[in-house]
């Protein structure tokens, strides 16, 4: 079942994350999905391959129960989708 909602909110983040969510979200379960959900409408850039990129690291740690790592990952995917 984590597996299932770590790969749905991976998917959801792949397909939505917009500069208006740039602001930091603490990291939670819900948090993480909110932000995948933000980040679709955004062209693809090299901040967004970056964001991405943490976001994929975030979900594996997640998966493997390596929370404190998980959102340490969020938290850099939440900064590379801040910068220009």
């Amino acid at each position: 079942m984590k597996i299932l909602l770590t790969t749905a909110a991976f998917v959801a983040f792949t397909l939505s994350l917009s500069p208006a969510s740039a602001a930091m979200m603490a990291c939670t379960t819900d948090n993480m999905m909110k932000s995948a959900a933000a980040m679709g409408g955004t062209p693809d850039t090299p901040a967004k391959m970056a964001a991405n990129k943490e976001m994929a690291m975030a979900n594996t740690d997640m998966s493997n129960g390596k929370m404190k790592s998980a959102c340490m990952h969020y938290m850099k995917s939440q900064k590379a989708m801040s910068m220009k």
